[in-house]
């Protein structure tokens, strides 16, 4: 009799481990081809970059988020945590060792930051600075088009998710 309840029992526990299994698979996750792209610049899963996503963070800060993860081999909800907090970009930045070299994209006839690399230290990033460069580091190298390309497409839509629809050949013409 023990047997038989054990036998069942197994039978249960493997229809319920194949059910939810099953559940997983079948679950799209749905996100933009920016969302897309920025999860496979960085190699996290689709599933990761909808998880933050949900959190509220912006569009254009995704990137932020993953890079500054990435480098600082921290979670990706580390960093949102911190920034939910009210930590700036800079802030989370400097908590982890990240400089301002390493936001650095180089680009022909764009100043880096307007002093010789030997001053980077005395930088210090606004929000909309780490944003930018991360976005221009991200869209260019992923996508393989010059900085410039992208900086002269982002003075001309406003934002870094109509940029990538640009190069990516699904945005219209500017």
């Amino acid at each position: 009799m023990l047997g038989m309840t054990l036998v069942a029992a197994r039978a249960d526990a493997q229809t319920a481990v194949t059910s939810v299994t099953s559940v997983t698979a079948v679950t799209p996750v749905r996100v933009s081809e920016y969302h897309l792209a920025a999860s496979n610049y960085f190699r996290v899963s689709a599933r990761d970059v909808a998880v933050i996503r949900d959190r509220r963070v912006r569009d254009e800060d995704l990137p932020v988020v993953l890079f500054i993860a990435q480098r600082a081999s921290l979670s990706p909800s580390t960093v949102v945590d911190l920034r939910l907090r009210g930590f700036t970009w800079w802030d989370i930045s400097v908590r982890y060792r990240l400089g301002a070299e390493a936001y650095f994209v180089p680009a022909a006839g764009i100043p880096a930051y307007g002093r010789p690399r030997n001053q980077w230290n005395t930088i210090v990033l606004s929000d909309a600075d780490i944003v930018s460069l991360v976005n221009l580091k991200f869209l260019s190298e992923y996508y393989r088009v010059p900085a410039n390309r992208v900086v002269d497409l982002r003075s001309r839509t406003g934002d870094f998710v109509a940029v990538q629809r640009e190069i990516s050949g699904r945005g219209g013409r500017f």
